[in-house]
């Protein structure tokens, strides 16, 4: 643990540029994913009463939660790659075992020697009559995609493999599985304030007179902008960004052609409203922004005032839905109770909330979907954990009488939530940001 603690202090004190180098990143990406088989993995298995977890998957095709546990020295699996969790929650034990020829990494070792046993599906047949689980947890979920890791080759073959003792004592892991990629640990937490900060200074750059001159400058070119900066801080993107533009005279676009069409390339000029969506990947962990810029007119020193009230009410609608979550709600109580006050207040919302960490659209409980504004089944229906990260993702639909036409004004933030409390990871935009070019 004095590692990790020396690498968050080294961590938090660097600057916007300095990104952590290969090596430093490595250490710190394995000290996360240590802390966390120690002080998650064990309270998700007991809490979802499953105390025997096995993963399998074969290089380049990995099991979506496998790939999370991985080391940053191994990229991929290896061969066929066997992971077995048991937890005797009796005796107070973990155990990290790996049915593989090797360690992998420092957390999990190897306990299978080919030599003495040829045949991999019968070391792990060995591991599990020894321990004799109650429930074996695997990966498949109707649902929940990144819970449905287990193709059905390996399920074929670990059935053909298991006595039928042990066939009746699987079941679907797809709790835990979702658990584990939905928690958040607060070691992560410190690394994610950084990280949203790093997405909001890009977007910063981005829209600013450094990267935008009216009449030239396009939309395409701000977002190619945005991806030639995270490349050159050794970064990720985890979706290819947009940016668009809103402008007097321009009728509004409908939501199916707002999010189902590709982002026409406009070229910038004076008087427009800027909006982009942006997020990138760092240490195993994601954000996903969206924010607005107002291009001022060559008369104007400020936002116009019209806009800056348009905002307010994309605020008003974020602090309805982040008060309506609670623990121990669905998705779809949440979606339903913050988008009936936000009409109470006279708004217009439309609310479409997901999970956010170890991917973008990460697995946990779905406030609404952009053409789902009823609810979604069975994932809306699943319920809001603590220690969880979300991307507060919503617009709201403004009438502007200056230019005689609606504006959606379109917002997502980072945010956690913890025991009881909510609070955005690295802070939420409070005033669209003004662009003065000459």
């Amino acid at each position: 643990m004095k590692t990790i603690a020396c690498l968050l202090l080294f961590f938090t004190q660097i600057s916007f540029a300095q990104i952590l180098a290969e090596k430093e990143r490595a250490l710190l990406k394995d000290a996360i994913l240590e802390d966390r088989f120690q002080n998650i993995l064990p309270g998700l298995m007991d809490d979802t009463a499953i105390d025997m977890w096995v993963l399998i998957s074969r290089e380049y095709n990995e099991d979506p939660v496998l790939k999370t546990m991985l080391p940053a020295t191994w990229l991929n699996a290896r061969r066929r790659t066997i992971l077995v969790f048991y937890r005797n929650k009796k005796e107070n034990t973990m155990e990290r075992l790996a049915v593989a020829r090797y360690d992998i990494g420092k957390s999990i070792r190897s306990s299978w020697d080919k030599e003495k046993q040829p045949n991999q599906w019968k070391a792990l047949v060995e591991i599990i009559a020894a321990r004799n689980p109650d429930k074996i947890g695997i990966n498949f979920s109707t649902h929940f995609a990144l819970a449905d890791g287990l193709v059905k080759t390996d399920f074929d073959e670990l059935v053909a493999n298991l006595p039928e003792a042990y066939q009746n004592k699987l079941v679907s892991a797809e709790k835990l599985a979702i658990g584990w990629l939905e928690t958040r640990s607060p070691i992560e937490m410190k690394l994610y304030k950084k990280l949203v900060k790093i997405t909001h200074d890009i977007i910063d750059e981005a829209f600013s007179a450094k990267v935008i001159q009216t009449g030239i400058t396009t939309t395409a070119d701000v977002v190619w902008f945005m991806r030639q900066k995270v490349t050159d801080l050794g970064l990720e993107t985890w979706f290819h960004p947009t940016v668009d533009i809103q402008r007097n005279k321009e009728v509004l676009k409908s939501h199916i052609e707002s999010f189902s069409k590709g982002k026409e390339e406009k070229t910038i000029q004076k008087g427009d409203l800027l909006h982009c969506d942006f997020g990138i990947t760092y240490i195993g962990l994601n954000t996903d922004c969206q924010q607005h810029a107002y291009v001022l007119n060559k008369d104007e020193s400020e936002v116009p005032l019209f806009l800056k009230e348009a905002f307010k009410k994309g605020n008003r609608v974020q602090d309805i839905l982040t008060n309506t979550m609670s623990i121990g709600k669905t998705g779809n109580e949440i979606l339903k109770k913050a988008l009936a006050q936000g009409r109470e207040e006279g708004l217009r919302p439309s609310i479409y909330t997901h999970p956010l960490g170890k991917y973008g659209h990460s697995a946990g409980t779905t406030i609404g979907m952009w053409d789902s504004q009823k609810g979604v089944p069975f994932n809306g229906d699943y319920r809001l954990h603590k220690n969880t990260v979300y991307a507060i993702e919503l617009n709201t639909t403004v009438a502007i009488k200056q230019w005689g036409k609606d504006i959606r004004i379109m917002l997502e933030e980072a945010g956690f939530f913890g025991a009881g409390v909510f609070e955005y990871v690295n802070e939420r935009q409070v005033a669209i940001k003004p662009i003065k070019i000459k």
